[in-house]
């Protein structure tokens, strides 16, 4: 057993590609958006992006597209194809709303640790009707330094007055676990659109495939 429920007081959640299924649809966005302004936006390129901050992601995109690529012609196609397929559905990541629930029943407080801005957080996290489950909710706008630094999760474990020792983080990029790993949380990986090297597992207490598996551990 990677951990001991008993012990534990808390559990921070990563939001995109963890709680929400939304990697898949930002790398089409992303995709698309550069393809409707005559440029080819690689898999990997979007990826490496993934777990940073707007700004980390935009200096990776910039230097990776050239000069050339127009950004913030790119960035508004992106984000209005984004409104449109958030308009129509919000998709949570299979077994979280079961271990939110689960949680719950047990009063263990739950935050969210994410990259993204306020607005957009609240909006998808409203949307896939689980905002009612988090005591508080970190994004970018409150750190001053976002992952892979450790800020976002210890100011996580400070709202939620609990010390990061005693706290469990949920991530599945790989920017993610160092973040929370580097704030002294207890944290697995729960892979999306990023397989764990060697590096992470290594910073993990355990790899899982869903967050199915995850409950069963609360459960065991």
């Amino acid at each position: 057993m990677p951990f001991n429920a008993d012990e534990l007081h808390a559990v921070v959640f990563d939001m995109d590609g963890l709680l929400i299924d939304s990697e898949i649809i930002y790398l089409r966005a992303s995709v698309d958006a550069a393809k409707e302004l005559g440029f080819e936006l690689s898999e990997e390129l979007y990826k490496s992006v993934v777990g940073l901050t707007m700004q980390a992601g935009e200096d990776i995109i910039r230097k990776g597209m050239g000069n050339d690529f127009p950004f913030d012609e790119f960035n508004s196609k992106m984000h209005e194809l984004l409104e449109i397929e958030f308009a129509r559905h919000v998709p949570l990541k299979t077994g979280a709303e079961e271990l939110l629930a689960l949680l719950a029943e047990r009063d263990l407080p739950v935050a969210v640790a994410t990259s993204t801005s306020r607005r957009r957080a609240e909006s998808h996290l409203t949307h896939a009707g689980v905002m009612p489950y988090f005591s508080t909710i970190v994004t970018s706008g409150d750190v001053t330094r976002g992952k892979p630094d450790p800020e976002p999760y210890l100011l996580a474990t400070k709202y939620l007055g609990v010390s990061p020792q005693s706290c469990l983080a949920l991530e599945d990029s790989h920017n993610g676990v160092r973040s929370a790993h580097g704030a002294g949380l207890q944290t697995i990986m729960v892979p999306d659109m990023l397989a764990p090297t060697d590096e992470i597992s290594g910073l993990c207490i355990a790899v899982m495939e869903s967050l199915h598996k995850v409950r069963e551990q609360f459960l065991a």
